[in-house]
């Protein structure tokens, strides 16, 4: 079932979300400063490709520094990733087939807005890896 949700997610909205992260962590690896958050943006790229499966976790080691490039995040990217999967998640949500992407879509908000002490993990063990 997982399947067949990611694939009609991929023809959906994945592919063009998926390409939005890619065009984000481009534009912010290109300055030094910037490459853990281009990391993070392609992360989190993979992760809108293909969502149905995976859920994320807040890993407990992440620190000061991780809060404090999340606030970063928040501001040179993340809101305007965030716009987008609100945006897609509406339209998605228009009919009831697209109800169940829209909620996908929904549920990447908090990572786009704060991708950094976050780890993406099959859902069928999201404790594995604490």
């Amino acid at each position: 079932m997982k399947t067949i949700l990611n694939v009609i997610w991929l023809i959906l909205s994945g592919f063009w979300l998926f390409l939005a992260y890619l065009a984000a962590g481009a534009l912010l690896c290109i300055t030094i400063i910037g490459i853990p958050f281009g990391i993070a943006a392609f992360r989190i790229g993979v992760y809108a490709l293909w969502p149905f499966g995976y859920t994320t976790i807040e890993r407990r080691d992440a620190g000061a520094p991780s809060c404090l490039g999340n606030v970063l995040w928040l501001v040179l990217a993340g809101w305007w990733l965030a716009i987008g999967h609100i945006v897609t998640g509406l339209l998605l949500c228009l009919t009831i087939i697209g109800i169940p992407f829209g909620i996908a879509n929904f549920k990447l908000i908090p990572v786009s807005l704060f991708p950094l002490g976050r780890e993406i993990v099959p859902t069928d063990q999201p404790f594995a890896s604490r």
